[in-house]
C-alpha cells in the first residue's frame, strides 16, 4: 500500500511539473509545484524520524530562510530582477519544509524571526558575512548567490543521505532541483558580467555538470 501511495504522489508531482516551466519563471508555476509537493507530503505515510533526520529538517528550513533574506537584502541594494525572482522560489522551499515540520510536529526554528535573524549561530554568522560581501559590488552579489546555491546543494545532499522517509526525500529533491536552477541563473549572470566563480562546497565536477546543462523543469 505504501508503494501505491508513493506512486500516486509521484504521478501528481510529475503531472504538475510537466505543465509548468522552470521553478523561478513565474508565480503560477511556483504555486502549482508547491501545491503538488504539499499534497504528496500529506498523502505519504508518517514514518519515524531519528535525531539526525530531525536536525537536518530544522537546519534546511532555516538555511532556506538565509537564502531568502540575503536575496531580499541584495535586491534592496541593487534592484536587479534576479534578486527579486529567486526569493519567490526560496519562499516555496521554506513552505515545503514547513509542511514536513508540521506533519512531524516539530518546532519551527524560524518562528516569527524577522529578516536577518536566525536561531542557528552558524547561519547567523554566515548571513552577516554574505550580506557584507554582497554589498561590495553587483558582481560580488552574483558570487554570493552562486555560493548560497552550491551550499544549499551540498547540505541537501547531506540531508538526503541520512533519511529514508519518502516524504522528506521528496521535499529535499524538490529543493535540490530548484537550487540547481538557481545556481545556473547566478552563474549565467555572473559570467555575462565578466566575472568568474570557483565552487567552494561541491566538487568542480558536480558544479560543471550543473552549470553546463539546461534548466530543469519543475
Amino acid at each position: 500500500m505504501k508503494n501505491v501511495v508513493f506512486l500516486l504522489a509521484g504521478v501528481l508531482l510529475l503531472s504538475s511539473c510537466e505543465k509548468g516551466g522552470p521553478l523561478d519563471t513565474g508565480q503560477g508555476n511556483l504555486t502549482q509545484s508547491l501545491a503538488a509537493v504539499q499534497s504528496s507530503v500529506t498523502n505519504l505515510p508518517l514514518e519515524s524520524l531519528d535525531p539526525a533526520e530531525r536536525e537536518r529538517i530544522l537546519f534546511i528550513r532555516e538555511e532556506e530562510k538565509l537564502a531568502y533574506d540575503v536575496y531580499q537584502t541584495l535586491f534592496d541594494r541593487y534592484g536587479v530582477k534576479i534578486f527579486q525572482n529567486i526569493p519567490n522560489s526560496e519562499m516555496s522551499h521554506m513552505e515545503a519544509m514547513l509542511s514536513i515540520i508540521k506533519k512531524y510536529q516539530l518546532i519551527d526554528p524560524m518562528d516569527k524571526n524577522p529578516r536577518g535573524i536566525f536561531t542557528d549561530p552558524a547561519l547567523q554568522s554566515l548571513y552577516n558575512a554574505l550580506v557584507s560581501q554582497g554589498q561590495v559590488s553587483l558582481l560580488a552579489a552574483y558570487q554570493v548567490g552562486a555560493k548560497i546555491e552550491e551550499l544549499d546543494i551540498y547540505d541537501l545532499n547531506k540531508s538526503i543521505a541520512v533519511t529514508n522517509n519518502q516524504d522528506v526525500k521528496l521535499v529535499y529533491d524538490f529543493l535540490n532541483k530548484g537550487s540547481r536552477n538557481h545556481l545556473r541563473s547566478f552563474y549565467k549572470n555572473l559570467t555575462n558580467a565578466g566575472g568568474m566563480y570557483s565552487p567552494v562546497y561541491i566538487s568542480l565536477a558536480e558544479f560543471t555538470a550543473i552549470v553546463t546543462t539546461p534548466t530543469e523543469k519543475m
